[in-house]
């Protein structure tokens, strides 16, 4: 079912909220550097699921999301004040696996146009196995006399 146009514009608003909290509200230092990627709020506007990016390694992975659970309570309150609405959604947090995934398409992508560029150069000198055109034409006029001449001497 697709998301009601409310619930987009309320996704949306919390977005905002949210990464202008992680950049100037919360003081956390296990916080990395953190992109808020997408929300996406259910229809009843009871949860709100923030997918999020960190640049660095695992370990950066690791020490943002523990930073953001602990910082789920103030930024859920901070999303209640601006949003205005009866019921403030709870939030869960997800690490988003779009650059993984995307790292990994590229790396499929260029091995991909490496083999395609080594079948290339097998494919220079070589020659069809059999005729250039295996399709058969219609004889040339001086064949089918000699075709004729060949059956009737055959009949004798």
């Amino acid at each position: 079912m697709a998301d009601s146009p409310r619930a987009l514009r309320i996704a949306g608003t919390i977005k905002k909220i949210v990464a202008r909290a992680l950049e100037s509200e919360i003081k956390d230092p296990r916080l990395g550097f953190v992109t808020v990627t997408d929300v996406r709020v259910t229809g009843d506007l009871q949860q709100a699921s923030v997918f999020y990016t960190v640049y660095g390694s695992e370990e950066d992975r690791a020490n943002t999301a523990a930073a953001l659970n602990s910082a789920k309570g103030r930024i859920r309150s901070m999303v209640g004040g601006e949003l205005g609405i009866r019921l403030t959604p709870s939030i869960e947090f997800h690490l988003d696996a779009v650059p993984e995934t995307a790292a990994s398409l590229e790396k499929s992508l260029h091995e991909a146009a490496i083999r395609d560029a080594e079948l290339a150069k097998m494919r220079e000198g070589a020659q069809f196995a059999g005729e250039a055109d295996p399709y058969r034409r219609p004889a040339d006029e001086d064949d089918a006399d000699d075709a004729n001449e060949d059956d009737a001497e055959d009949e004798d």
